[in-house]
């Protein structure tokens, strides 16, 4: 059975939706690096058995995300803020080279490349919740 690591990405999302026979199969498949022998001597069941658990999560997986798109939509999150910090960092050279003119500008575009490097960061420790007063935006 070949190993899709697109799986080991749905069961960060989706893994608490299974059952914890399946979850705990499909994290031993997928993150633990266990042939489904061994998962099948740790679980006392036929390697047939752990096959089809994991075919069966597996399935499962795919369906929420089909439905859910939460996965999709994390990736283009990520995309996106990836992108909005490099056009930041243009803008503020291509700023610095006019400092006189742009020094608005450059305060917004300080503003805009911190509030997206914070949400990446938050998006990578896998925290979130309502956006923080700042002074400079008064909200």
């Amino acid at each position: 059975m070949a190993k899709d690591l697109e799986i080991s990405f749905l069961l960060d999302f989706y893994g608490d939706m299974l059952t914890e026979k399946q979850r705990e199969m499909v994290e031993y498949y997928y993150n633990d690096d266990l042939s489904l022998s061994e998962i099948a001597e740790n679980q006392g069941i036929t390697r047939q058995g752990v096959r089809d658990a994991i075919m069966r999560a597996q399935s499962q997986l795919r369906e929420m995300e089909d439905r859910l798109g939460l996965a999709r939509r994390f990736h283009r999150m990520r995309d996106g803020l990836s992108r909005i910090c490099d056009a930041a960092v243009a803008i503020e050279g291509y700023n610095e080279q006019q400092a006189t003119i742009c020094e608005g500008i450059s305060e917004q575009v300080s503003l805009i490349l911190r509030i997206a490097q914070e949400l990446c960061e938050e998006e990578e420790s896998g925290t979130s919740g309502a956006p923080e007063q700042t002074e400079e935006t008064g909200k």
